[in-house]
């Protein structure tokens, strides 16, 4: 017990030296310039690209059921 008390203060005192030190400040500014490089990339979130890989795997199985019934509509229109 006195073990975890004693891990706790020491990580409260280190993260209120860290709140403190001009770490703190490059941490929020490299998040900012991170963030802003991103913004002007064009990409998707994860979820929009998981939408739209299934809106492609419909499709997909979509051609492929048109091109069968193309396939046995030929076939029985020859004569």
């Amino acid at each position: 017990m006195l073990k975890q008390k004693l891990l706790d203060e020491v990580s409260a005192r280190i993260s209120d030296v860290m709140a403190a030190s001009p770490a703190r400040d490059v941490e929020k500014n490299l998040k900012a310039s991170l963030a802003g490089l991103l913004a002007r990339l064009d990409l998707v979130t994860r979820e929009e690209f998981d939408v739209q890989a299934q809106v492609l795997a419909q499709a997909r199985e979509q051609l492929q059921a048109l091109e069968a019934r193309l396939v046995r509509l030929e076939g029985d229109a020859k004569p």
